[in-house]
């Protein structure tokens, strides 16, 4: 109870009170109830996580659906566009692969009538021997034939970049000969479009004859084409069968290629803009023939292969020379539907249209190498006490001998010493120590010798040795002769050269990167440029550390894989400039008219469009290996001819291995037996695209010496020289030893105590302290050295490729002149 009347309060429960869940009573809401309560609004259908699975599988089977269905009907309107009327022409080239074989009898049998073609115009290629268009109007679909010079390796090369299909005539019985594998290995290694496989002779041929030439052959060619068919073309049906096959046939695609506009030239003329009759003046040049490729913008760069990049000033759109019917489409009309329309009247009678001009504000510039400012670097104003401090240090001027390359921050902190000699090049190499041999001639002994009044020989017998001896006059005089003969065709230089690499070769196979330590010149100035390291995987190497003046001159991409994936984004999805099939005329500014020269002596001229950053110069790494019918050692930092993509220059890259590492060992010789990168300064280029390695001899011929691929462009991959400095235990403890060899002077030893030092047979040790003043020193390893084992210490220093880039490479020694040649030495010896 409450006293006094006052009025009990009640309990008011806190946060923490327990609420209990009320009872199910079992009793549901009515259909009613529930639609007024929602007032319209519908419930998201909860699925069940195994409905959901199966959804998710239903989409991914449809977008798998869709996406099969879009890329087919984009491959099958792609085929059917090419040789159409609304696409270009099949361009197939003919290449004779022996020669025994007639190029010249393929393509006329081609012009003949009864193969149901139509010839509209002769030498529809400009620069090549023999080309025409051919319609076809049973198939509706129109072609271009060129026959290539297979005598000119550049030639053919860059015919095979932008023509359709490849029609390869082979010899009944062999095949192909020898310079026929040579093209067929760089089209392989380049990348080699659709083809077919055409033979003659064997229509004369019995039946059961025939059957077994025709296996023969077969045999042959599956070495290279495992499945492919072979085309008899002997009459006007097997032309037809062979027509039929090229225009349905599959076609290849090439990467370098289908992501790129290209055009080869049908129709050429040159506008002189400087001085007539100058060899070096320049003009305009004006390149009539068929899109290929992707759309091409007039404001983008092109490039002439073998001739350099140019910048277009505008497009034309003259009448198509080849239509597939009396009245051609013209290019830059287009109807409702976004189709171009038909030309009404005669071709003949249509004007050329500009289909647009090149904006000077917009195009891309020539510019390939960055601007190199020499008073780039940050620096603060000398005071005067400074500048009188120079100029006495200027009047005091200290003649100090250095290694070569040594730049004047580095040699100063060289210290002086009257001792230290004429240095080396950086590159030390083993001197051959090889003399000319001396022929000795053994002495008779006492017990066979007689004495000369012993035996008297007959007059007989002296008659026969004169006789003998006038026969061995003859046959030295004969052979003497043949010798003169066969040196005439041999260059004394180039054989000492190349002994020169087979020994260097074989020396770096014996003892890789092993020098010797001079004696005459301290250690630590002769290898001052190199450093030691704990570990070639882990140990870091700043990539931007010491760079050399030629990376001014160059440029980087920040990151040059996205940079990739965007441009060749960009350029699969534009629709801007002139479409591909479509004839046009491009104005080409500034050309040199070497390059019309060049087209009148009979090479095809190919064009194709940059895409964007592919004129700047940058460090470019190609993954290379050594091609089998190569056996001459090819040197690091030796000159060799690329054919990249569409470019074609000359350069002297550095080998390194092909690792995963931040780190690449660099290698002296390319590898027979192991794939290599070879760095470069060139031009950028996207890949996928196809490379090919040549060396040109003193004579002129290019041998193929490795193919492969491009890798990247990447100025910061690091490519470190090795050295290997080798030392012999003089005496032997149980856990140290006495070294000596290694070095020669005191100090030397106390430079480089802080290297690890190894043994060939894997043990691991440091230089503990230095004995004497002769180059002995104790080293300590982790076990027992045994007598015959050689202490080695590794040295490193990062190497640059040289800046030998040339974009003229001359043309190769024609084939049947290297065969006559060999012909002729063979004649000799005979």
């Amino acid at each position: 109870m409450v006293a006094n009347g006052e009025k009990q309060q009640g309990h008011r429960p806190g946060v923490y009170k327990q609420k209990n869940k009320g009872h199910k009573h079992g009793k549901h809401r009515t259909k009613g109830e529930i639609e007024r309560e929602n007032k319209g609004r519908v419930s998201v259908i909860a699925l069940t996580k195994k409905q959901r699975k199966e959804q998710r599988k239903i989409d991914r089977k449809n977008k798998a659906n869709q996406l099969r269905k879009n890329k087919r009907d984009m491959v099958l309107t792609e085929k059917r566009r090419l040789g159409s009327r609304d696409g270009p022409p099949i361009l197939v080239a003919v290449v004779p692969l022996h020669a025994a074989v007639d190029a010249g009898v393929v393509t006329k049998l081609l012009r003949q009538e009864g193969a149901g073609g139509v010839i509209r115009q002769e030498q529809f290629v400009s620069g090549a021997s023999d080309s025409f268009g051919l319609v076809v109007p049973r198939f509706k679909q129109r072609f271009t034939f060129l026959r290539t010079n297979t005598d000119d390796i550049h030639s053919l090369l860059d015919v095979a970049k932008t023509v359709d299909s490849l029609i390869f005539v082979l010899n009944s019985d062999e095949g192909w000969d020898s310079y026929g594998d040579y093209c067929l290995s760089c089209l392989f290694a380049q990348g080699l479009p659709s083809y077919a496989l055409v033979y003659q002779g064997m229509s004369d041929l019995p039946v059961k004859k025939k059957v077994d030439c025709r296996r023969a052959l077969s045999k042959v060619t599956e070495m290279r084409f495992p499945e492919a068919r072979l085309f008899p073309l002997d009459s006007e049906q097997d032309v037809t069968l062979l027509l039929r096959h090229l225009g349905t046939q599959r076609q290849r695609k090439l990467g370098f290629r289908s992501r790129r506009s290209h055009l080869v030239a049908q129709h050429v003329t040159f506008t002189p803009s400087g001085t007539p009759g100058s060899p070096s003046s320049l003009g305009t040049l004006c390149v009539s023939g068929y899109v290929r490729g992707r759309p091409l913008r007039v404001d983008r760069l092109v490039h002439i292969s073998g001739h350099g990049d140019f910048q277009l000033s505008q497009i034309d759109a003259p009448t198509d020379p080849l239509p597939l019917n009396t009245t051609a489409p013209r290019p830059g009309k287009r109807g409702k539907a976004g189709e171009v329309d038909m030309m009404d009247g005669d071709e003949a009678e249509a004007p050329v249209r500009v289909l647009m001009k090149a904006d000077p504000s917009c195009r891309e510039s020539l510019q390939a190498e960055a601007e190199v400012d020499p008073m780039d670097g940050e620096q603060t104003w000398p005071t005067e006490s400074e500048l009188l401090e120079a100029e006495e240090a200027r009047k005091s001027k200290h003649v100090m001998k250095v290694p070569k390359g040594t730049s004047d921050y580095q040699a100063a902190w060289i210290v002086d010493n009257d001792e230290n000699s004429d240095l080396d090049e950086e590159s030390s190499e083993d001197d051959d120590c090889d003399d000319e041999m001396m022929d000795e001639i053994p002495e008779g002994n006492d017990d066979d010798s007689q004495d000369a009044g012993s035996y008297l020989p007959s007059e007989e017998e002296d008659e026969e040795e004169e006789e003998e001896e006038e026969e061995e006059e003859l046959s030295s005089t004969e052979r003497a002769g043949a010798d003169q003969r066969y040196d005439e065709h041999m260059d004394e230089t180039e054989e000492e050269e190349g002994l020169k690499r087979y020994r260097e070769a074989r020396a770096n196979e014996m003892f890789p990167d092993e020098v010797d330590t001079p004696i005459d010149v301290a250690a630590k100035i002769r290898f001052q440029r190199y450093r030691g390291l704990k570990s070639f995987r882990s140990s870091p190497w700043d990539p931007m550390e010491n760079l050399p003046h030629n990376y001014s001159r160059i440029f980087q991409f920040q990151s040059f894989e996205r940079t990739r994936r965007r441009i060749l984004a960009e350029a699969a999805e534009e629709e801007e400039g002139a479409m591909v099939g479509w004839y046009v005329t491009l104005h080409i500014s500034d050309v040199p008219s070497s390059v019309m020269e060049s087209v009148q002596g009979g090479r095809p001229l190919v064009l194709v469009s940059l895409l964007p950053h592919e004129q700047k110069m940058s460090v470019m790494h190609l993954l290379v290996r050594r091609h089998p019918s190569n056996t001459e050692p090819i040197k690091s930092k030796e000159e060799l001819v690329f054919h990249c993509g569409f470019r074609r220059f000359r350069a002297s890259p550095i080998f390194s291995q092909h690792t995963s590492a931040d780190k690449h060992k660099m290698e002296r010789f390319l590898r027979p037996d192991a794939p290599a990168v070879v760095s470069v300064y060139a031009p950028i280029t996207f890949p996928p695209t196809g490379v090919l390695l040549f060396k040109q001899r003193d004579d002129g011929v290019q041998d193929l010496v490795a193919t492969g691929s491009l890798l990247s462009c990447n100025p910061q991959r690091i490519a470190l020289k090795r050295i290997v400095l080798s030392g012999h235990p003089f005496k032997i403890n149980r856990r140290s030893a006495v070294v000596r060899y290694m070095f020669f002077k005191r100090d030397d030893i106390m430079w480089f105590k802080p290297v690890e030092l190894r043994t060939k047979w894997g043990r691991r040790g440091h230089i503990k302290e230095a004995l004497g003043t002769h180059g002995h020193m104790k080293c300590v390893f982790d076990s027992q050295l045994r007598s015959q084992d050689t202490v080695l210490m590794n040295l490193y220093k990062r190497v640059y490729p040289r800046w030998t880039y040339d974009p003229y490479v001359p043309l190769p020694l024609p084939w049947f002149k290297r065969e006559s040649m060999v012909d002729l030495q063979d004649l000799d010896m005979e």
